[in-house]
């Protein structure tokens, strides 16, 4: 768990510049562990100084405190200085050469990949490392102070001390890479989600224009068999339906202004072919037109709809209304359901699923006496 003193100003600020775990590489035909390619000097992109300035110091001096070494003889006020420059000397190489040892071990193990053997591999090697050390060291430091007389016991109990201190440093090393691993994870995973909705998103919008396009060549057929002069036109109103298609397909979210008029110039191809059969009602005051954005070509796909799922004729028109209503945008019709064979079904859900992906809501649909459906609608602040 991360721990808030990992994030102390006072002790340390841990930033990994490589963010790249080491992980293990094992040649098909031999046992021997290899690690992966990276930088010689790659621990020392650990910006660890001002941990190191502060605590070598610190342990440097409070250990000779706690084990008294220092009362053991007689020193001056110089020599004092000098002894306490020696302990902070020795805990420099104590820390340094562990921390040596920390980083090498972690191109070679994780603790994802082999826990267990990580941590036998880090107590031993920092055990036969920090022992012999402090003790050579330690015995040094009674042959320049106190003229080669060595107290033994304190020299063991100062070696344990500095072993628990060791110990708990690689901890807090440990822990924060860690932390920094999970940070990393988490990023990863975030980016993956967003990459993931994004496909999702994309092949939505690329469903779009096939629909569409099946739909228009089906009408134009028709109509070249019963009026030449009306598929003309209406193949010159289809070219700048589909320019807008195209010029938005990339586009997430579109101005409430460019959805309405595009809507427009859809409906006009509807006129063609059904003449008076159809009717719209657009009832958006044009002050609203440039504060709310929605997912683009969404209102043309609930027209379709209607006309797909509705029974109309010239004496028996299909009216349908469009208003907004708070921050919501409703388009309904009278239910006159059509037999139809088996359908996709694709297009509501597919703008459901747009919807859910580009702002976490949902599109309502009601059928009761009226078919309605209300696009939510985003509010330009």
């Amino acid at each position: 768990m991360k721990q808030s003193w990992l994030n102390s100003n006072l002790f340390f600020k841990f930033y990994i510049a490589n963010s790249n775990r080491t992980r293990l590489e094992k040649k098909p035909t031999s046992h021997m562990i290899i690690p992966m390619k990276q930088s010689a000097a790659s621990f020392e992109k650990l910006n660890d100084i001002g941990f190191r300035l502060i605590l070598i110091p610190f342990f440097g001096i409070a250990i000779p405190l706690i084990t008294k070494i220092n009362d053991e003889v007689t020193l001056t006020h110089w020599l004092t200085k000098f002894s306490y420059g020696y302990t902070i000397l020795i805990a420099f190489v104590i820390w340094q050469g562990n921390r040596y040892l920390l980083f090498t071990l972690r191109t070679y193990f994780d603790w994802f990949n082999k826990p267990i053997k990580k941590i036998i591999y880090l107590l031993l090697a920092i055990s036969f490392y920090t022992i012999p050390i402090s003790t050579l060291l330690l015995t040094g430091w009674y042959y320049i102070f106190a003229q080669g007389k060595v107290n033994w016991s304190t020299v063991y109990t100062t070696t344990l001390i500095i072993m628990i201190c060791v110990i708990f440093i690689t901890h807090v090393y440990e822990t924060v890479f860690l932390v920094k691993e999970s940070e990393s994870e988490m990023v990863k995973n975030e980016q993956l989600e967003k990459a993931r909705a994004q496909a999702e998103l994309e092949a939505l919008k690329n469903q779009v224009d096939p629909h569409f396009i099946f739909n228009s060549l089906n009408t134009l057929s028709h109509l070249i068999e019963e009026n030449p002069a009306k598929a003309k036109l209406f193949n010159d109103n289809m070219a700048e339906v589909f320019r807008y298609i195209l010029q938005n397909k990339s586009q997430e979210l579109v101005l409430l202004r460019e959805e309405v008029f595009f809507l427009r110039d859809y409906f006009s191809l509807l006129k063609i072919r059904f003449e008076d059969a159809v009717q719209m009602n657009l009832d958006i005051p044009p002050n609203l037109f440039d504060n709310y954005l929605i997912p683009p070509i969404s209102l043309q796909l609930l027209i379709e709809n209607a006309i797909k799922h509705n029974e109309f004729s010239d004496h028996i028109p299909l009216i349908i209304d469009i208003d907004i209503h708070g921050e919501e945008l409703h388009v309904k019709n009278e239910i006159r359901k059509k037999i139809l064979r088996k359908t996709s079904g694709t297009g509501l859900y597919n703008l459901n699923e747009r919807y859910k992906l580009l702002t976490n809501k949902s599109i309502e649909i009601n059928e009761d006496k009226e078919f309605i459906v209300s696009l939510p609608l985003l509010k330009i602040t």
